[in-house]
């Protein structure tokens, strides 16, 4: 095939899901999480977030995310793609690794939420690619796990 016909290979996407009971409702856990400013405070692989822009909630809000895993660290940057209050809250990544993530949040038993936490994301060969992050999965899954559990506790304490 010609040079000019050859289409890069496309990686495909690891899943990754976390979840949590909180005995609040979900306009207690939504406050927490939209206040993105905030989420270096339970997310123990977000070390700073820094706006792009002025706008700070909804559809649209672009941010850098400086993450750190281990001894691996880099710069996510995210776009806030749905904003539906106070149910998801999803986002595109578009930095070194790609892909999209989304809360969502339901109603669960007496006043608690159920808060569900997927993403799905490729890496870019200098990390391995698909086998790469087949290979982080597990250890992102136990973190996303542990920050979901400290999402947790910020929003017990609250009230």
């Amino acid at each position: 095939m010609p040079a000019a016909r050859r289409r890069p290979p496309v990686e495909r996407a690891v899943h990754v899901g976390a979840s949590v009971e909180i005995e609040r409702t979900r306009a207690a856990v939504w406050e927490e999480l939209a206040r993105i400013e905030d989420h270096v405070t339970w997310m123990n692989d977000a070390a700073a977030i820094r706006f792009v822009g002025a706008q700070r909630r909804g559809t649209g809000t672009t941010f850098e995310c400086d993450t750190r895993v281990g001894p691996l660290r880099l710069t996510d940057v995210m776009e806030i793609t749905d904003w539906d209050e106070p149910s998801t809250m999803a986002v595109a990544h578009r930095g070194v690794v790609i892909g999209s993530g989304r809360f969502h949040l339901e109603d669960g038993p007496g006043r608690a939420t159920s808060v569900r936490w997927d993403e799905h994301l490729r890496f870019p060969w200098w990390l391995g690619g698909y086998p790469g992050a087949w290979v982080a999965r597990p250890i992102l899954a136990a973190l996303w796990r542990a920050n979901l559990r400290r999402l947790r506790g910020r929003v017990l304490s609250t009230r």
